[in-house]
């Protein structure tokens, strides 16, 4: 069908380019003739298709009823159609850690991997001691968090280097996750003790 209105579109603009040409109005007005043609064997299509689609939409749920309704022995042609549908109607099993105890996955709650991580809620004299320090922590361009290297939600993301204190006057705020700021506080704090 898709062939006869090509054919058709491509004699119009034919006899269109003729219409051009020789300046005779007859070409143009079968031009215009047979592009109203093809439109309308398109939308002839385009319905046949659609009544198809539904007759075949019509024939599977009837078909899906059907083994409720008659509880009679299945025939051979019934128990396959049921052995492919049992992948699709099969729920997914939960994966297993390969090592570990699984007790401890339950616990630890899985870093966020996608969008923002959250802010930290620092400790006020946390943050005194670490708005002083040039400890070298890590940014990721287009998000307002700093992090410490080891932060799993950095994986495997463009980090830019930073000391801490610049990261902070540049109006970065630390992460949720790995906590920057008791992290780098609670290591400042043991130095200065020993």
């Amino acid at each position: 069908m898709l062939y006869i209105v090509l054919v058709l579109v491509l004699a119009a603009l034919g006899l269109l380019v003729a219409a051009l040409i020789t300046a005779n109005s007859l070409w143009a007005w079968i031009s215009i003739g047979l592009s109203v043609v093809a439109g309308l064997l398109l939308v002839f299509d385009w319905l046949r298709r659609r009544k198809k689609r539904a007759a075949e939409a019509d024939a599977d749920s009837e078909e899906a009823e059907e083994p409720e309704d008659s509880e009679d022995s299945p025939s051979v042609e019934e128990s396959d159609a049921d052995e492919e549908k049992k992948p699709e109607d099969a729920e997914q099993t939960a994966l297993i850690p390969a090592a570990g105890e699984l007790d401890d996955a339950e616990d630890v709650p899985e870093p966020q991997r996608n969008g923002d991580p959250g802010e930290e809620k620092s400790d006020p004299a946390d943050v005194a001691i670490v708005s002083e320090l040039e400890t070298e922590v890590v940014v990721v361009d287009e998000y307002p968090r700093y992090h410490v290297t080891s932060c799993a939600w950095l994986e495997t993301r463009d980090t830019i280097p930073l000391g801490i204190g610049e990261a902070r006057q540049l109006g970065f705020t630390p992460c949720a996750l790995c906590t920057p700021d008791a992290e780098i506080a609670g290591q400042h704090r043991d130095k200065t003790t020993t």
